[in-house]
């Protein structure tokens, strides 16, 4: 008899065990973690953020002047994002641009911009820390 007494008790025990350990471990947050290096040096519109936009975003078609915007061609891009409310210098991470790039911002389209390496979007995202210059 004892015997037996032992072995429920092992097993209750072991159950016990099993449900502290299922709703002890309980996740109710999420962290994102980026893991990218900081842009430290000055970026220029014209010479490291129009050439994103004139191979990820108009050559196709899509943000060429009289198609969706903003106008991303490179006589217009400027004004569109400066003028359109694209632009947040003062939280670049909510930045329409940014969130558009990263994914996001849903659109009814996916962008070519959100196939591209994290180093254009921390391009970017540089580019509108340091003030969204027309440089």
């Amino acid at each position: 008899m004892s015997n037996n007494r032992k072995n429920i008790s092992i097993v209750m025990a072991s159950i016990m065990i099993v449900v502290l350990s299922i709703y002890g471990c309980t996740k109710d947050t999420t962290i994102i973690i980026q893991d990218t290096a900081v842009i430290t040096r000055a970026v220029s519109f014209s010479q490291d953020i129009q050439p994103i936009f004139k191979t990820s975003c108009n050559n196709v078609g899509c943000h060429n002047t009289g198609e969706k915007k903003p106008d991303l061609s490179a006589a217009n891009a400027y004004a569109s994002l400066s003028t359109g409310n694209y632009l947040n210098v003062a939280q670049p991470e909510n930045s329409e641009l940014y969130l558009w790039l990263t994914g996001q911002r849903a659109t009814a389209m996916p962008m070519g911009a959100t196939k591209n390496p994290d180093s254009i979007n921390e391009l970017v995202l540089a580019w509108i820390t340091q003030g969204a210059e027309n440089n």
